[in-house]
Order: structure tokens, then C-alpha cells, then sequence
């Protein structure tokens, strides 16, 4: 389909250029809202442009960084190809590139990692300062002006509304079939005129299917014909099988005791192999007619579609394989009458969440003792991708599961440790955590009760009675004894690994020693 055919407004066939013209239009110093959502629906060849434009500009001596704000993370055509060429001053609320990760770390760039659900009020709030610019990617324009969305919704319903400008990358690429898959809220209003938001099914659809856009704001129009970062997901280890069969048993368990329905509630899931490992262990389980509402769509769930124990699924956007894109664009017309696509601000809420009763599962890099988690940050202070949209999620679900497997780094890293180097989900915010080890049910009991329990059902055998002595160490030598640490020792096993490279003191001994 030519760029004639995507762009049926005539006025807006005007502002056809290239993406270099287009990258010229972006001043200095812009907060710029790009779209792009966990790899999908970013815009490719704007960010591209304008990184070669700063390059230009840097080589000269001229000066020229942006404030870069997405849905969640993206992509390296453009997180990385800005990140590359340091054309990024400020960067929220999520990312997942290895670059943009290195220059945080090393203080050359700024971050401000958010809740998803919170992005877009808070810019319509005026929390985050003023958005100049909007490059969006869209799958088609509609002769009165409206677009059609992409593979991703995410925040661009805000950036649209928000942007004083507007470039749009029209990604010939993109399924033509993607239209009339998503549904796009424009009920929300600010404090104090909000009202409930009147969703009560995973399905429902509550919106409209386009994007709307003053064409007035539009500076820009670009064509495009690329794909998505589409990845492709190991095949479960046996790890991840192990983790999938705890959460299996424990839901099934759930559901003898008459604590979940025998269709359970919507699940959530978060991104990666051991949550595609999860949805393959519930794809071949005993539930039926089950419904997802969640973030991104991926490959184990749309298997479960394809088999029918899957009947709806409800998501901001969509993060494919090759293999399953493949499938997607195959079967689209199969798949529109059972995937709805939503902005992030409705996709997360918490409102919403909570009414639904999500079951909500997400990864983490370790958990302490006492259930507290920490998802973002390595050894407390380098930070890995954010926390996205898992406390959304996990605060207001109704059952909150995070999961990981018990070690890291060829058993360097224990994943339970004394205290969390950092706290993203608060203990009040975890229910069950699950490593290959077994599953820790943490509903009800005081601090000291799951300490005992994770320690027995979720450390590797290998740090187990190293847990264990700290904690009764600190039964008996803690100030307060309601949560007992001892302050001197809490965060020594990260000291330790920092220093030796291994968490356990023996081993880090030997490992001293040999390098002596």
C-alpha cells in the first residue's frame, strides 16, 4: 500500500518530506514524545534522522540535546541511534537499551523512571514541563484527519493532544488489518471533574478505534516501510518451567479453595521468557475461557488466543516474535475480534485494575526477606530497564506474584537476599514470590512468619543457611524485633559481591585468595 493510499487527508498530503526535513523541525533543547511501546510502534526514521542531524551539529560544536519521552521502552533505531550520538538529556519513563542504560549509569544522561499509568497525567498535570514536539508512528490517516494507531497505543493519545507540533511517520509496514483493533478513551478529565472510567469486562470497548489529530499541528508527514523490533523469545529452560509449574499448582490450589473462580480473573504478565514460560505452562493447564488484561501482548498469549483457552485479551501493545508476527499478520481478522488495543493510561489504571481483579505476575531482580522487591535496580544503585507498569499492577491486583529464578550470575548473585538493595514494591505490594525453588504465600502473615517461609520455599540451597543465620542473628540482636536487621550487615552481601564478585563470604574469600 503506497504512502497515497495511508494518507487520504489532502491537506495533510502536503506535508509529505523526508525524514531529514522533518528531523530540521525539532529544536534544540524540545521535550519530544515519540511513540513506541515495548518495541512496537515506535517511529523509525525520524530518530535516525535527527541523530545524524546532532552528530552534524556536535562535530561542529553546536550544542543540541532533547528530553526524550515514550510509551516504555523502544527500540535501537531510536533510544539507541539518539543515546549514540548523546542527543538525549532527560529520558522517561522506561527503557531497556544498552546504550541509554550505560549513559544513565555513568551520569551522562538523566532519568526518571514513572509508573506507566502515571505519564500522562502527569503531563497533563504539567508535572514534567511542556511538550513541544510529537512523532508518532501511525498505520494510516483518515481523510477527515484522524489516524489510525499503530502496533502500539501507549501515550500517544497525549502526545497528540498535548504536542504544540506534530510529525508523523506513517509505517506502510504495518497490517492494514491493525484497524479496528483499538480503542482509544477520551472520557478522562482532570481533578476534580474525573468520573468512573466504565469498563467492566476485559473486551469491552469503551472508545474509539482512531487517534484524533488537529491537522493544523501536523508540521510533518514521513513515509515509512520498517518492521518492529520483533524478537525473537528463547524456549523455556527448565527454570522457567519450574516457576510456571508453582504458579500453575498455586492457582489451581486457588481455586479448590474457592478463592478464584474456575476461570480465574484477567491475568497479567509482564514481558520476557519466564512469563512466556508461565503462559505456555497455562496454555497446556487445566483452566478454560480465561481473559488477559495487561500490558503487552506476546507470543504466549497469543497462543493461548490461537487455542481458544485465551478468549480475550486486552493490552497497550503488542511484542512479537518473527514467528509470531507472522502468524498475527496471517490471521489478523481471527485475532481483531479478540485483542483490544488501549492507551497505557487505561491499559494500567489502577481503578480499572482493582475493579477487574487482575492476577498480576511480574519479574524482579531480588526480594528480601520480608517480601520487600526490587525490580530496577542492580547491586542498589545501577539501574537495569525501570519499573514500567509492575506497580500499577501489583499494588492494585488482585493477587500480586513476582517472580525470579532463586540465583544469578552462575550462582554469584542469591535473587533473596537479607535486605533489597533497593525497594520498588514494598512488602505491602507482594503476595507470593516464586522462584524454581517453590512458591512463598505471603498473605496474612507478619514480617518474621515470611522470612521463615521465603527463605524455605524460594532461596537456592546454596545461600539457605546463610539466610537463615542472618535472620536468626537478627531475631536475637536487633533493636526491634518486629522486622530485625542487623544495619551493620544488612547490605553486606552486595558490599561483598561489589568488591569479590560473589555473594557468599567463602566464596568470596577464594575468590580473593585466588587473585592474590
Amino acid at each position: 500500500m503506497s504512502i497515497a493510499d495511508r494518507v487520504r487527508n489532502p491537506a495533510l498530503k502536503n506535508k509529505i518530506m523526508s525524514a531529514e526535513a522533518a528531523a530540521e523541525l525539532i529544536p534544540a533543547g524540545a521535550n519530544v514524545g515519540m511513540s513506541g511501546f515495548t518495541g512496537a510502534g515506535y517511529p523509525k526514521t525520524v530518530p535516525q534522522a535527527l541523530a545524524r542531524r546532532i552528530e552534524r551539529l556536535h562535530a561542529a560544536g553546536e550544542e543540541f540535546r532533547i528530553g526524550l519521552w515514550t510509551g516504555a521502552s523502544t527500540a535501537p533505531e531510536l533510544d539507541g541511534a539518539l543515546a549514540k550520538v548523546h542527543g538525549i538529556e532527560m529520558r522517561l519513563p522506561y527503557q531497556s537499551d544498552p546504550t541509554v542504560r550505560k549513559q544513565i549509569n555513568e551520569g551522562q544522561m538523566q532519568y526518571t523512571d514513572i509508573h506507566l499509568s502515571h505519564v500522562a497525567q502527569f503531563v497533563w498535570f504539567g508535572f514534567l514541563g511542556h511538550l513541544d514536539v510529537a512523532v508518532v508512528e501511525v498505520a494510516g490517516i483518515l481523510p477527515d484527519g484522524r489516524l489510525i494507531p499503530s502496533s502500539s497505543v501507549g501515550n500517544n493519545k497525549t502526545w497528540l493532544d498535548q504536542a504544540d507540533k506534530i510529525i508523523l511517520e506513517v509505517n506502510s509496514m504495518q497490517n492494514p488489518g491493525l484497524e479496528g483493533m483499538h480503542d482509544v478513551y477520551y472520557g478522562t478529565q482532570l481533578p476534580p471533574h474525573r468520573l468512573p472510567i466504565p469498563l467492566v469486562h476485559p473486551g469491552d470497548r469503551i472508545g474509539e478505534a482512531y487517534l484524533r489529530c488537529d491537522p493544523d499541528k501536523v508540521i510533518a508527514i514521513v513515509q515509512t516501510n520498517q518492521p518492529d523490533r520483533n524478537s525473537a523469545f528463547s524456549p523455556p529452560d527448565e527454570i522457567s518451567q519450574r516457576i510456571a509449574g508453582h504458579i500453575i499448582e498455586f492457582l489451581q490450589l486457588e481455586v479448590k479453595r474457592g478463592r478464584l473462580p474456575a476461570d480465574l480473573l484477567p491475568l497479567q504478565s509482564g514481558v520476557g521468557n519466564i512469563a512466556n514460560a508461565v503462559l505456555a505452562g497455562l496454555n497446556e493447564g487445566p483452566f478454560q475461557n480465561l481473559t488477559a488484561y495487561t500490558e503487552v501482548l506476546q507470543d504466549g498469549m497469543l497462543d493461548m488466543l490461537r487455542s481458544g483457552k485465551l478468549t480475550m485479551a486486552s493490552a497497550t501493545a503488542l511484542s512479537f516474535s518473527p514467528k509470531a508476527l507472522a502468524d498475527f499478520n496471517e490471521h489478523i481478522d481471527f485475532y481483531r475480534d479478540r485483542i483490544v488495543l488501549r492507551p497505557q493510561e487505561i491499559s494500567n489504571h489502577p481503578e480499572v485494575i482493582r475493579r477487574l481483579g487482575v492476577i498480576a505476575m511480574n519479574a524482579m531482580i531480588e526480594a528480601d526477606l520480608y517480601g520487600n522487591v526490587n525490580s530496577t535496580h542492580v547491586m542498589g544503585s545501577s539501574i537495569m530497564n525501570g519499573i514500567g507498569g509492575s506497580g500499577d499492577f501489583a499494588r492494585n491486583g488482585y493477587l500480586s506474584i513476582f517472580m525470579t529464578p532463586s540465583i544469578a550470575k552462575d550462582g554469584a548473585i542469591s535473587c533473596i537476599v537479607p535486605m533489597a538493595s533497593h525497594v520498588d514494591h514494598t512488602e505491602h505490594d507482594v503476595e507470593v514470590i516464586v522462584t524454581e525453588q517453590g512458591l512463598a504465600d505471603l498473605r496474612g502473615l507478619s514480617p518474621t512468619q515470611r522470612a521463615r517461609l521465603i527463605i524455605e520455599k524460594c532461596a537456592h540451597p546454596d545461600y539457605r543457611p546463610a539466610l537463615l543465620d542472618y535472620f536468626e542473628r537478627a531475631q536475637h540482636g536487633a533493636p526491634g524485633k518486629h522486622t530485625p536487621h542487623l544495619l551493620d550487615e544488612a547490605l553486606s552481601w552486595h558490599a561483598r559481591y561489589v568488591e569479590t564478585g560473589h555473594m557468599l563470604l567463602d566464596a568470596g574469600r577464594d575468590k580473593q585468595l585466588r587473585c592474590a
